[in-house]
């Protein structure tokens, strides 16, 4: 404690109260008690002062060197990497492997400790690092077998694609070798600290291969509606579960591709031609129930940045030379994905010093920390970018299991079994399990460690086997079969037309994306990629099919490449995406079912045509366009409820002539999300298993809409409330006294106070140490408090669960992970930002430093060319082949 004046203290041994006469008074005449006091203090203060020294040291000992140079073993000849003022590395070299072995070490400057991790979570390996904490994710991924997969596709990819990953591995090792852990990263220093010893591995290029697995799982949610579905399917009739999972609304809301048809199993723009689609699976019994309940906690064990669905998606649009103000096209993109620091996204540059056929890229844009080349962004004469196309690629068996074998096709077969064996931080011996697998893939209900044995079981069809103990849930995916997408990403990289580019898709397997495309010759188009399989039945995959049969098999083909949805210059000048439905209702294969609705990128397309010609800035604006498409349907209902008091009513006088835009200092969004909120829980969470709750997003607008046009539908009613029957108003009006309520306790008495950033806020969370338990450790990784505006299923996508609860169920799931705008006409005009920074050093100048501009929904100019990159560079570090020796 800090001494105090004598003359506020007590006197003690015959000392005065007062101080003697003078301006200042010596610390001796002070009591003895109240010099100890301040020696301490002044101890006490020094010691802290030593200590912040220490810390800020150490925190600081990470840094990594920008400028000047450093001798590295296995360059060729000089490189040079350049940084702007927000550390954005930009890379020249003078050959490939020069070109990405640099990647390799610049990447592992700024980002070791993330990719460190990335790669432990593919491998199933984070437990040797963090302990049992994490024993049920590695459990999960090695039961599914990432990295097995990924160290066979190596063997499948172009001798080019090896070698680039090879040289990048060895930039990465370059780091490694000059560096301790607690020289890589401050989380090595803490982990240390709680007695980890821990010796850095080399980076190998399955490392690199292997995260392109946690992406398609990232990326595929039908897994989860299937689960749902099947949940849904043994306590509700079909027709409530359709009114659960309505169709796609084509008559509202354009698909992507609203043109063309296969002809002779060849997609042509122009053609027209009928289609079919396909019949459903029959309901599930209890059995299947519970064992789908353990594959939907395998899906929520796993980290946020890694959860397939919870609002997913990405909006991808361009349009022509035409419908712009530069005469070329323009190209924009914000994948959504889950918020996290540091961001998925790292922003770099490639730049062969001279194209050549052993140097041919000149590319720059957003790749993943750990993987070489560029994922999303341009090179010197196309762009492109990604939105996800929710193909159906994944299907859970039910499967009839007896001790060591399968039932299938009227026999017993074995199961393919595998041992495996999980190292776990403070435990001496490792942990041991048993990966089993029939021929659809494998069993994902084996995971659930709890959970040996099924419940009581009644049968899956009505021809299904005896139940015995229940029905074991397998996983077929086209990711856990060996493909080639690496190839498709550096294919990107170098293509220079729409024929290069699309021939460079056809390698890209999982996760199938939307493709959007434009090039400086004037040219935009879009492509759907990926291998999307083709069902023995023809049946589609929204419910688990029946493992023993082998009609519900798949037949070992795809849709074929040349079928998939393309268009080249369509006739309207635009392409929007937002993950709405690829292609019209008479597409004759099966894609898949799991669209958004439509809800963004109808928003899209009509802010698109609004106006004649687009300039970048106008890109710009539409990608933070905040109007909440549902809200025109819901606010005339909630405007005609009587509120019986002026408090009550404040909240509703909100929607009067509100815009339903979604900006942070909005009250009436406030409002109208909490009731909104209310409204989905009281209709629903009486009715519906709490996996199964609804999480608001454009699926349950599609179901209000038909709701509200039906006051008296059985949804309404309140199952708890005996003898009384509900019916919309009585809950809409509850909604909208439980939503003011709500937000007096969350905001102030006052509607008028209320803004939607409050309640609305992105926390960005670092995926190891910020999860700590300790408040101190998580200060040191974490950031947060941004108020945003936005939403689910609108445009500025930040998404928010309505099915969560807490102080911070409003706050931001996912969201635009990034922001780029291209101009082919000026590619240095164009624009970007991600959502933390380049670097993933806690305290380091970029380790948040456009955080604070993308929630302003400011970007970045993004420079290009040599000269504009030069002009804009802050830093030059050199890396310069090392002697021999």
């Amino acid at each position: 404690m800090a001494a105090v004046p004598a003359s506020v203290e007590p006197s003690r041994r015959g000392e005065p109260e007062t101080s003697p006469p003078g301006p200042t008074r010596g610390l001796r005449a002070w009591p003895r008690w109240g010099r100890w006091s301040t020696y301490a203090a002044t101890v006490l203060v020094l010691v802290l002062v030593a200590g912040l020294v220490a810390v800020v040291e150490v925190v600081r000992w990470s840094f990594p060197q920008t400028d000047g140079e450093i001798a590295v073993p296995g360059l060729n000849s000089e490189v040079r990497v350049l940084r702007d003022d927000h550390g954005i590395p930009q890379v020249y070299a003078s050959t490939g492997h020069d070109l990405f072995y640099a990647q390799g070490f610049t990447q592992a400057q700024d980002r070791f400790f993330e990719m460190d991790v990335r790669r432990h979570t593919t491998a199933g390996r984070l437990s040797e690092m963090f302990g049992a904490t994490t024993l049920g994710i590695d459990e999960t991924v090695r039961t599914m077998g990432w990295r097995r997969v990924a160290q066979q596709e190596l063997s499948r990819l172009s001798p080019e694609t090896e070698s680039y990953l090879q040289a990048f591995s060895d930039g990465v090792n370059a780091y490694i070798h000059q560096h301790t852990p607690a020289q890589m990263s401050l989380e090595y220093t803490l982990l240390g600290l709680s007695g980890l010893h821990y010796q850095v591995a080399d980076w190998t290029p399955v490392d690199s291969v292997s995260w392109l697995k946690a992406m398609a799982w990232n990326l595929s949610g039908n897994m989860r509606d299937e689960v749902q579905r099947g949940l849904l399917s043994g306590t509700r009739t079909p027709a409530e579960i359709a009114s659960l999972y309505p169709p796609y609304p084509y008559a509202r809301h354009r698909p992507i591709v609203d043109q063309g048809a296969v002809v002779d199993n060849v997609f042509e723009q122009d053609a027209t031609a009928p289609g079919t689609r396909k019949p459903a699976r029959p309901p599930l019994g209890h059995g299947a129930r519970q064992a789908l309940r353990r594959v939907g906690r395998v899906l929520d064990a796993m980290p946020q940045t890694l959860r397939s669905g919870d609002g997913l998606g990405s909006n991808a649009w361009v349009v022509d030379g035409e419908h712009s103000t530069t005469g070329k096209p323009i190209l924009a993109n914000d994948p959504h994905l889950g918020v996290s620091v540091p961001a998925i996204w790292y922003q770099m540059g490639l730049h062969c010093t001279r194209l050549t056929p052993r140097c041919p890229f000149d590319v720059t844009g957003f790749t993943f920390a750990g993987l070489p080349g560029v994922v999303i962004g341009h090179n010197q004469q196309i762009a492109w970018g990604f939105s996800n196309l929710g193909a159906d690629v994944q299907d859970l068996y039910l499967e009839k299991v007896t001790g060591r074998t399968y039932l299938y096709d009227g026999r017993q077969r074995p199961l393919r079994m595998r041992d495996e064996a999980i190292r776990v931080h403070g435990r001496d011996k490792p942990f041991r399990f048993t990966v089993r697998a029939t021929r659809h893939g494998p069993l994902l209900s084996d995971v659930d460690s709890t959970l040996s044995t099924v419940g009581a079981n009644s049968p899956a069809g009505a021809h299904a086997p005896p139940r015995g103990n229940g029905y074991a849930v397998s996983l077929e995916w086209t990711a856990l079969t060996p493909g080639r997408t690496a190839d498709a990403l550096f294919g990107f990289d170098r293509a220079t037309t729409w024929r290069q580019f699309r021939h460079a898709a056809q390698d890209f397997a999982v996760p199938s994306q939307n493709l959007v495309y434009a090039d400086r010759a004037g040219n935009i188009g879009y492509q759907a990629p990926g291998r999307i399989p083709i069902r023995k039945s023809g049946v589609t995959g929204d419910l688990p099919a029946r493992g023993w049969l082998r009609a519900d098999d798949w037949t070992g083909t795809y849709v074929p490449y040349a079928a998939l949805p393309s268009v080249l210059n369509p006739s309207n000048g635009l392409v929007a995406t937002a993950n709405q439905a690829v292609v019209a209702k008479d597409y004759p294969y099966y894609l898949g079912d799991s669209w958004a609705y439509g809800y963004r990128s109808q928003r899209i397309f009509d802010l698109l045509t609004r106006k004649p010609r687009l300039s970048v800035a106008d890109m710009s604006r539409i990608q933070l366009d905040t109007r909440n498409g549902f809200a025109p349907t819901l606010v005339p209902y909630l405007l005609k409820i009587f509120m019986p008091s002026q408090y009550l009513s404040g909240g509703q006088r909100l929607l009067q002539g509100w815009n339903f835009e979604q900006g942070a200092d909005s009250a009436a969004a406030a409002y109208y999300n909490a009731v909104w909120r209310n409204t989905l829980a009281l209709t629903f969470h009486d009715d519906l298993e709490r996996p199964v709750w609804p999480d608001g997003d454009g699926r349950w607008f599609e179901v209000m809409r038909t709701l509200l046009a039906h006051p008296d539908n059985s949804w309404w009613d309140d199952s708890r409330t005996d003898g009384v029957i509900e019916e919309r108003d009585d809950i809409l009006s509850k909604a909208m006294k439980e939503a003011r309520d709500e937000l007096v306790r969350r905001q102030a008495r006052r509607a008028v106070d209320w803004t939607w950033g409050h309640q609305h806020q992105l926390d960005l969370r670092n995926q190891t140490l910020g999860q700590s338990h300790q408040r101190l450790v998580r200060w040191l990784f974490n950031r947060g408090g941004y108020q945003v505006g936005g939403g689910g299923e609108v445009v500025d996508a930040t998404h928010w669960n309505a099915a969560a609860t807490g102080w911070d169920s409003y706050h931001v799931t996912a969201a635009p992970s990034m922001r780029m705008v291209v101009s082919l006409a000026d590619l240095d005009d164009s624009r970007w930002v991600n959502l933390t920074g380049a670097s993933g050093h806690a305290f380091d100048p970029h380790y948040v430093d456009q955080t604070r501009l993308w929630a302003d929904g400011r970007t970045l100019a993004w420079p290009f060319t040599h000269s504009a990159v030069s002009a804009a560079t802050r830093r030059t570090l050199t890396l310069t082949p090392a002697a021999d020796g």
